[in-house]
C-alpha cells in the first residue's frame, strides 16, 4: 500500500544501507480467501507498488507471499513483472513452512533460468519451520543461488517460528569444508543473544534445543562420556566454548559411569581413594536411579557423607518465607559456616519470594556475588513435583551455575543460588592459596642478603 511505502521511506531515510522490502500474496487460496482478487489485480498493484518505491529507494526486495503453495507460471509472472519496475532482490517465501529442500532450492534456479531478468538479480530466503525443514530449506536456497536468507534469534516467528540464525549460523560454520561460505557472525556471541532475546520476550528456550537449549552440550549416556572425557570430538562437532556457552559438558545421572563421576570429583578438587570412589558410585547410582539426574549440591551431600568431613563452605540450615499479596514478602534463612560450625540468621524483604531470599542469603557471603539469571523448571507432573532451579551468578566477571531440586521451588532457587556461591567460594579460595604458595615460592628462592 502506498501509505505503508511512504512510511517506511520515512522509516528509512538515515540508513547507511537502505533497502525497503515489498510484498503480496501469490498463491491461490490468499487470494481467492484473504485478498479477494484476481490475479491480474495483484500483479498490478505489486507491479505499481513496486515503481512506485523505486523513486525512493535503489535496493527493493519484493517477496511472492506462499510462493511455494503458488503455480510456477504465475509466480514467474508476478516476479519478472517486479523485476521489471525495479526490484533488485527477490524473496522467494517458503510463508507457511510447505515445501522440502529439494523442491525449495530447485524453485531458485528455475526462477533464475525461467524468469526474464532472473539473472540480474539477487535472492533471498525466507523460511518458516511449520515442518522442521526451515534450516534445511535455507541451505538449499543457498546453494541454489541465495546470497541473503532471514532468519531470528532462537527461530523465533509465527506458529513454529522462522529459520534459526544460530542454527543456520552454526551449520555454515561447521560445514564450511563442504559448504565454502562465510557470515561474518561473531559466533561467541550466540548464547548471550540468545539468553537475552528470551528473557526480554519471557520466551523459554526447549531443553534440546540445537546450539543454544541447556541440553545441546551437555552427555549424559555413559559411553559417551568417556569418549567426551578421552577427547571431545568423539561426540562434539562444535565447541561450546566458541559460542560462549559456560555449561558443563557432563550431567550426572542413571547412565553416567565410574569415569564420568570420578571426573566431576576431580572438578571439586577432591581425590578420593579407590574404595571411597567405589562407596560414592554405589550411593550416587541409588540416587540417580530414584530422581534420574543428580545436580552438584546433591553430589557434593553424597561426597560429605563418603568423606566424612562437609565440603560447601556455607549451607542452608532453615529458610522461612511469608509471601502476601497486601504485603511485602518476608525471608529469614540460618546460614551455617561449615568452616567453623557458626549459625547465622539473615532477614530480608522483596517485591517477591525469589528476591526475598536472594537478599537475605547475599550478606552470608563474603565476596560479592552478582546474581545474574535463574531458569526454574518441573522435573516431574502432578502435584508433589520436584522444581528444579538453576541459578548463575558472577564474581569477578566469572560466572558459576549451581543447581537445585526440590518440591518447594523457593528452597530450589536457594539451594542452587547457594551453591553457586559455593562454588566460587571454592573458586575464590583455590586462587588465594595459589597466590600464597607462589608468593611462599617466591620468598623461599630469593637469595639472601649478605
Amino acid at each position: 500500500m502506498r501509505e505503508d511505502i511512504d512510511a517506511a521511506v520515512r522509516a528509512t531515510q538515515d540508513a547507511e544501507r537502505r533497502r525497503l522490502h515489498l510484498f503480496i500474496s501469490s498463491s491461490q487460496i490468499h487470494l481467492d480467501f484473504q485478498l479477494r482478487k484476481n490475479r491480474d489485480q495483484v500483479l498490478q498493484i505489486a507491479r505499481e507498488m513496486v515503481g512506485y518505491a523505486k523513486q525512493f529507494v535503489e535496493r527493493i526486495e519484493f517477496s511472492p507471499m506462499d510462493a511455494t503453495r503458488t503455480d510456477d507460471e504465475y509466480l514467474f509472472q508476478l516476479i519478472e513483472a517486479c523485476i521489471e519496475a525495479g526490484a533488485n532482490i527477490i524473496n522467494i517465501p517458503d510463508t507457511v513452512g510447505y515445501a522440502l529442500p529439494d523442491e525449495y532450492g530447485r524453485l531458485f534456479t528455475n526462477v533464475r533460468e525461467q524468469v526474464r531478468g532472473g539473472g540480474n538479480v539477487e535472492y533471498s530466503a525466507h523460511c518458516h519451520n511449520d515442518l522442521g525443514l526451515a534450516v534445511a530449506n535455507s541451505l538449499a536456497a543457498i546453494g541454489a543461488g541465495a546470497s541473503i536468507v532471514e532468519v531470528s534469534i532462537n527461530g523465533i516467528g509465527e506458529r513454529a517460528g522462522n529459520c534459526s540464525l544460530e542454527e543456520l549460523a552454526m551449520a555454515i560454520e561447521t560445514r564450511k569444508d563442504l559448504l565454502r561460505l562465510a557470515t561474518g557472525i561473531r559466533t561467541e556471541e550466540i548464547y548471550e543473544t540468545s539468553r537475552l532475546v528470551s528473557r526480554l520476550m519471557n520466551f523459554p528456550i526447549a531443553y534440546n534445543k540445537p546450539i543454544i537449549g541447556r541440553n545441546a552440550f551437555q552427555h549424559e549416556a555413559g559411553i559417551h562420556q568417556d569418549g567426551l572425557l578421552k577427547n571431545r570430538n568423539t561426540y562434539e562437532i562444535m565447541d561450546p566454548e566458541t559460542l560462549g556457552i559456560p555449561r558443563k559438558m557432563i550431567i550426572l545421572g542413571k547412565h553416567s559411569g565410574r569415569h564420568a563421576l570420578k571426573h566431576r570429583v576431580h572438578q571439586f578438587g577432591v581425590n578420593l581413594t579407590e574404595a571411597q570412589l567405589e562407596t560414592l558410585f554405589t550411593a550416587f547410582k541409588q540416587e540417580a536411579d530414584a530422581k534420574k539426574h543428580v545436580t552438584d549440591d546433591q553430589l557434593i551431600e553424597l561426597m560429605d557423607k563418603t568423606i566424612d568431613r562437609v565440603l560447601e563452605p556455607f549451607a542452608i540450615v532453615d529458610l522461612q518465607v511469608v509471601t502476601s499479596k497486601q504485603m511485602i514478602t518476608l525471608s529469614s534463612a540460618t546460614i551455617r559456616d561449615n568452616r567453623t560450625g557458626a549459625e547465622t540468621i539473615y532477614a530480608s524483604t522483596g517485591e517477591g519470594p525469589i528476591e526475598a531470599v536472594i537478599k537475605c542469603i547475599k550478606p552470608s557471603i563474603p565476596i560479592p556475588i552478582q546474581f545474574e539469571d535463574l531458569e526454574l523448571h518441573s522435573v516431574s507432573a502432578g502435584e508433589t513435583a520436584n522444581g528444579e532451579a538453576v541459578v548463575c551468578v558472577s564474581t569477578d566477571g566469572i560466572r558459576y551455575h549451581g543447581t537445585g531440586m526440590d518440591p518447594d521451588i523457593i528452597l530450589a532457587v536457594a539451594k542452587a543460588f547457594l551453591s553457586a556461591c559455593n562454588q566460587a567460594m571454592r573458586a575464590n579460595e583455590s586462587a588465594q592459596e595459589s597466590i600464597a604458595q607462589t608468593s611462599a615460592n617466591s620468598h623461599a628462592n630469593r637469595p639472601m642478603e649478605a
